[in-house]
Order: C-alpha cells, then structure tokens, then sequence
C-alpha cells in the first residue's frame, strides 16, 4: 500500500477529496529505514535525491516543487510528506495528487483540475444571465475550481433570497469537454416568492393591529401582491420593524415600550410567511416639572430655559427633548460658548407617570473637526453632501449637529442610505467625520395619455430631475396636450444659491384653451422668478417677480362683458411677489396633529396693462382620534383679487370653481353667462373631512371617508348684463373611497349638493389623485 490522495466526483457534480492514510508500501519500498521495521510510522524517515513530477501539463514542474516544499537530500519524516500533499491539493490547480516514494526518488503524479469552457445558468427567468454573471467569480478560461462553483452557486441563491424566494435552489454541475475542458452549468430552480400571509401582535392594547401595521416597512400580501412588493418577505425587515415600533411607541409616550420579538415562521411548502411581533407597551408618560441649570461658570441658566418650548403636562416624546436641546444649543453657539453640552436628566415619578426634565448646561469636551470625508457618491458633487452640515473643518465637534446632518443628507431623496460615522482624528482632540452615501435613481421620464368626456383624447410627456448634473438643483419640463388644451412648463430650482440656505426659483409656461364647453378661448404666457429662503423654524418666505402676457380671443357669446373683455385683446403684467409659509409637520412636536398655513400676495402694475392685487391663503389642520385610527382634517381656503387704476379684472385674471368645492362640476359655481363660466374676483371655502378604517386588510390600501365641503366664487368689476355675481353660499356633502394603488393614491368622490344655485352645474362622481397636505 501506499499513501495517495485523489478525488472523485459527486453525485452534483462536485469533487470531494479522499484521503488513503497508509504508508505500509512506503516502508517495504524505501531505499533508507531509519529505524527498525517494527517501529511506529510516523517515527520513519525518508532522504530523495530525486524528485519526478508527472501529469502536469499547465503547471511547470517549479511551481509544484515549491508547493511541495521538500528539498534534495532532506530528510523527510511522513508527517511532512502528508503536509506536502495538501499544499499542493490546497493550490486549488489539481483533480488528484498522489506521492509515491521511490528508493531514493519521489514521484509527484498529479491530475490538473480542468479549465472552464463554458459557464452557463439554466432555469432563471427573473434574474438575467448578465446579472447572474457578474456575481459568480467561475469565468471562462479560468481553472475550474469546485470549492468556488458552491461558493458561487451561494451567491446566486442569496440573490434570489433578497427577492424572497427563500425556496430558491442552485445546483452547480459539470460536463467534461476534450482537453481536459469542463462546461460549468449553474441549474437553478427560482421557487415562488415568499409573501406575508399573515401579520399579527401580540401584547398591543393602546392600538390596532391595522395602526400598527401601517408603521411596519413589512406588509401583508393583498390581491394586488403581484405588484406591490413590500409584502414579500425580507428577513432583514425584522430589525427595521422592531425599530420602527419602538420609535412609534415612544413617540407617543411610551418609555418602557419593548419590542421583545418578530419572528417569521416559514409555511410547509416555503412559499408564505406569517410574522408574528411581540410587544410590551407599558404606561404613555407625560411632561412634569421643567427646569434649566447651568453648571458652567458664567452662564444664566433663565436664558437658556426662555428658548426652550417644553409644558406641563403633554405627551413625552424624544422629539420634544431633541428640539430643545437643539434651541439651546443653538443660543450657546450664537453667544460664542464653544464646547458647551445640554444634558437632559429624567426623573420618573411613578405614581404620577410623569417625567420631570431637568437640562443641564455643562462644559463638554474641547473636540475639533478635523476633516469630513465623503465616500460612496458617484454622480452627487461632494459640496452638495457638505452644505448639509453646519460644521466645517476645525470647528468644534457638536454630536447632535452630526446625527441633524445626517437626517438632512437623508432628506434629500438623492440616496438609499447614509451613514456619517465620527473617528478618531491624527490627534487625540480631533476626529474625523466619515459619510458614506449609496446614490439611487433621481430622474424620471413620464409619457402618458388621458381621454375626458370635455378635453377629449389628450398626451402628455414630462421629464424630470430632482438632482441635475449631480448639483442637488432641481429640473423639470412637461408638455400636456389634448383636443382643447395646450400645457406645458419648465422649472429650475437651485436650493443653495450662493452655498446658504437660499432657494432660487426659475420657470415659464404656456397654456392654450380651444375649449368647446366655453365660448372663448385664451392663451397665457408666464414668466417667474423667486428666491425663498427661512425665518424661523419652521417658517419660510418667498420673495417673486412674474411676467406673464394673457389673450382672449373667439368670444362667441352674446355677453357684453366677454364682447368688452375680448376688444381689450392681449394685455401684458409684471409685478412682484411674496409668500409667507408656515409647516410644522416635518418638526412639529406633536405627531398626531399638524398644522400648514400659507399667505401671499402678488403686486401686480409694474408696468404693462394689469393692474391688481391678487391675495391668496391656506390654513390646513389635521389631527388623529380614536388611538389614529380615524383622521379629521380642516382645510380654509381664498383669494381675492382687487383692481385699481381703472383696470377691470377678466376671465383670465380671475378665479374658478375648479375642484375647490367637490359636489359640483369644474367651472360648476360662480357667475355664469350664456351657461359659460366667467369666474370671480373673489373665492373662499371650508372643506371637513374625515378619513377612517373600513375592516379591509391595512395592506390593501383601501380606506373610506366623509366630507362636507362649503364656500363660493363671486365678484365683478364690470357687470353690464346684470349677471348674478353674488356671494352665494354652496355646500355638498359626500363619502370617499381612498385607494393606495402602485400608481398613486386614488380618492373616488361621491357627492351630493346640499345648497346650490340654479345655474350651477352639479358632478355626483369624481376620480381625483389623492394628496396629502
């Protein structure tokens, strides 16, 4: 007998090496024994002088030597031979190794592995071969190598597991070819997605399932689970769901929530999942005692305590602590205190379930910025990721301003991920502010068409790009036809002009109606500029400058007003501008109410032929009741627009009824003639409404509704038909249907007018995409 190694194929395909441990032939064939013949193995020596290697046709004899690792004349005990075995076994270059001891010569016979043909993929349809290939490190012309075709075929099936098809199987095997060539073929059995069958909680009493179900990134598989793929089942999810109840709860008050569990059980057949949360809520905590207290030399506490927003007696949040903090934070930075920390200490009083928030200003340590790398940004420019940050090399490193510049770097929608990691700087009072960002599409190219019973067929293409040339400016023009109408428009918007916080806008449009239900037709043409920028917080404001030039043309009707209105022919405007906005839904402290609020004017006379001012505002309330089950809404809206210099509004200045009161058709209420609608100076209307569960699974995204809407259109400044142009009161009441579909939200209205006028014109159904506010 003697000691050999070799391998054989498996029933996959695969080699598996097989080791003979004898070497009884090797001591009744070797030339020098160095001890007696009745002595153990492994005590026996052996000395070559002459090493044979055969078989090997690619590999030079060298390189196998070396692999082996035995030199002339060494004495060799077996042990070693063994180890020389598997090195060369280990170079992952032969089939077989054999070392035959031969008196004072040593025969290396190998067997090379053989080299790659073909690499191909059998059985996939969703995962194209191209895509599969550059996964596999087995490429043609390479050396076949069994251990890295497993390796390979793991990497596929881990491809199709983050696609949930857990029940996925990947089977390399191999077709021998002449010259010791193989075909490596990847079968692949792709399975059915795995989809979420069922999700449910255990322990929740503060809220619903269906509440809870809408805070998870896992859904539940619907009837439209063909298209919606959040319900398919990603066991990563699991942590980011935990996460996400944790941060629900304790927005809510909820300071000894635990997410003790989410486990998804796999069904029988591997193609369903039912997930199962586990939860401890505990008791909702509120706000009790507030106080400020400096422990830094120097520094009024009452100052600090006058810019923080923190009462009795609400809801706890983290939310509320962190806004705070970064108020006086803030106020530290504007008095020129480096280095100072709020410290927020709670207190629990358990019997009162409140905590009293003591902040703390103390002195922090003297860490400096040394520098901010940015990685992972292929199209981004780097300044758009570092003008999130209100930091800059050698300032002082502030904690909370880093984890704010991440959200902001997140906010921008220009990336799936980003991390910003603080390291350690050269120096011990320095470090090094890492951010690694992962880029996602931010362009889309929209071609569609549309058919109403008024406009007619009509097609619309529309290109658009939130991060233009990877500057963070945002770009978009569309152009929108129909058998009555022309649309289109372009928009430029820089949101850090000149490196601030100072938004520039640009954009034009041209809009065209040939409308067979109104007896005129009008063409507008505009032009805009404006600059935004922040006053507070939560408040923005809008300085603009619009051009516009409108036409009336084709009036039919026997309306002297429209027959004035049109001699008048084109007429040009230019005036200025300003919005004053307030939204506090992104910062607001209160995550079940939100509040938005709008006013503007534009001055319109700088110049040209019109001459008016145009007020406009809105003011949107919105709260949640019933554990934010049920959701009610306020919205006020109006506008007026108020001649002077002897100038006379006309249909193209003025105000429409178009879907500001639902109950009634567009261009349904307000002062008509001839049936025509000629719009008003003035509009104002109240809409309420409530949105709330209908018992339909949360994944279906199906929800219902109620809603009174009131108000009107009305005003003339020159009325010669004695047109009724009064202020009169119409309302309608109605039920939604709300519809979350892989298109966007849809809302079905149906209505009823509950106060009209004669001449109004009623729409008992309408289909509208749903917004939210």
């Amino acid at each position: 007998m003697r000691e050999t190694a070799s391998a054989t194929i498996s029933r996959k395909g695969m080699f598996r090496r097989v080791m003979r441990p004898t070497l009884v032939a090797i001591l009744l064939s070797s030339a020098m024994v160095s001890e007696p013949f009745l002595s153990s193995a492994q005590a026996q020596t052996y000395s070559f002088s002459n090493v044979t290697i055969e078989g090997n046709e690619r590999v030079d004899a060298a390189t196998i030597l070396k692999y082996a690792g035995i030199a002339r004349g060494e004495s060799v005990a077996a042990g070693q031979l063994n180890d020389a075995y598997q090195r060369i076994f280990a170079s992952g270059l032969f089939e077989t190794v054999d070392l035959l001891p031969q008196g004072g010569t040593l025969l290396i016979r190998v067997k090379e592995l053989p080299m790659l043909n073909i690499v191909d993929f059998q059985g996939n349809k969703l995962v194209k071969d191209e895509k599969l290939s550059e996964l596999v490190k087995s490429k043609s012309r390479l050396v076949y190598n069994p251990a890295q075709a497993e390796a390979d075929a793991a990497q596929i099936a881990e491809a199709y597991r983050v696609q949930s098809r857990l029940a996925a199987t990947v089977d390399p095997k191999i077709i021998r070819r002449s010259d010791n060539r193989v075909d490596l073929v990847f079968e692949i059995t792709e399975g059915k997605v795995v989809e979420n069958e069922g999700i449910s909680f255990v322990g929740n009493r503060a809220f619903s399932d269906r509440r809870l179900k809408q805070v998870l990134e896992t859904k539940q598989a619907g009837f439209l689970r063909q298209l919606i793929k959040a319900d398919t089942f990603v066991p990563e999810r699991l942590e980011v769901d935990k996460q996400m109840l944790r941060d629900f709860y304790m927005s809510r008050g909820y300071i000894d929530v635990q997410v003790v569990d989410a486990t998804g059980q796999l069904s029988r057949e591997r193609d369903a999942t039912f997930v199962t949360y586990t939860v401890k809520e505990g008791q909702s905590w509120k706000i009790g005692k507030v106080s400020t207290v400096s422990e830094v030399e120097g520094v009024n506490a009452a100052e600090f305590a006058a810019v923080q927003k923190m009462r009795s007696g609400v809801t706890y949040s983290p939310a509320i602590i962190e806004n705070n903090i970064a108020r006086m934070e803030n106020l530290a930075l504007r008095k020129g205190l480096n280095f100072v920390r709020i410290e927020p200490r709670l207190v629990r009083n358990d019997r009162g379930q409140v905590l009293d928030v003591e902040y703390v200003i103390k002195r922090g340590d003297k860490v400096f910025v040394e520098r901010i790398d940015i990685e992972g940004n292929t199209t981004t420019l780097d300044q758009v990721v570092r003008r999130q940050f209100r930091t800059v090399e050698g300032d002082p490193f502030n904690p909370r301003e880093i984890r704010q510049a991440a959200e902001r770097i997140r906010a921008l929608g220009f990336f799936t991920d980003a991390k910003v990691d603080a390291k350690p700087g050269s120096n011990p009072d320095e470090v090094v502010l890492n951010v690694d960002v992962e880029e996602q599409p931010t362009g889309s190219i929209s071609l569609g068409a549309s058919f109403g019973t008024s406009s007619g067929l009509g097609l619309n293409v529309g290109f658009a790009e939130t991060n233009f040339l990877g500057r963070g400016q945002s770009f978009a023009v569309n152009i929108a036809t129909a058998s009555d109408t022309k649309d289109s428009g372009i928009s430029f918007v820089e949101p850090a002009l000149l490196g601030r916080d100072l938004k520039l806008k640009l954009g034009a449009s041209y809009n065209e109606t040939d409308n067979a239900s109104a007896l005129y037709d009008t063409r507008k043409v505009a032009i805009s500029a404006g600059l935004e920028f922040p006053i507070a917080e939560q408040s923005r404001f809008e300085l603009r400058y619009k051009a516009f030039q409108d036409t009336l043309s084709k009036v039919t009707s026997t309306s002297e007003l429209l027959l004035l209105e049109e001699e008048r022919g084109s007429e040009f405007g230019s005036g200025l501008g300003y919005t004053y906005s307030f939204d506090n839904r992104v910062t607001g402290l209160n995550p079940n109410s939100s509040l938005l609020f709008r006013f503007g004017q534009d001055f319109v006379g700088l110049g040209g032929d019109a001459k008016y001012v145009q007020t406009s505002a809105l003011a949107v309330a919105e709260t949640k009741i019933f554990n934010e089950d049920v959701t009610l809404r306020a919205i006020f809206e109006g506008g007026a627009v108020n001649s002077f210099g002897g100038y006379d509004t006309r249909v193209t200045d003025r105000y429409f009824g178009n879907g500001k009161i639902r109950g009634f058709d567009t261009n349904g209420i307000g002062p008509r003639a001839d049936g025509d609608a000629l719009g008003g100076n003035f509009y104002a209307t109240a809409k309420f409404e409530a949105e709330f569960p209908l018992g339909l699974p949360e994944e279906y995204g199906i929800t219902g509704g109620i809603f009174y809407d009131m108000g009107s259109v009305w005003g003339l400044d020159n009325n010669p038909d004695g047109i009724d142009d009064g202020a009169h009161l119409r309302a309608a009441v109605g039920l939604s249907i709300l519809w979350t579909t892989p298109i966007g939200p849809l809302r079905f209205n149906f209505s009823n007018a509950v106060k009209k006028e004669s001449y109004d014109k009623e729409q008992s159904f309408d289909l509208t995409i749903a917004t939210k506010f």
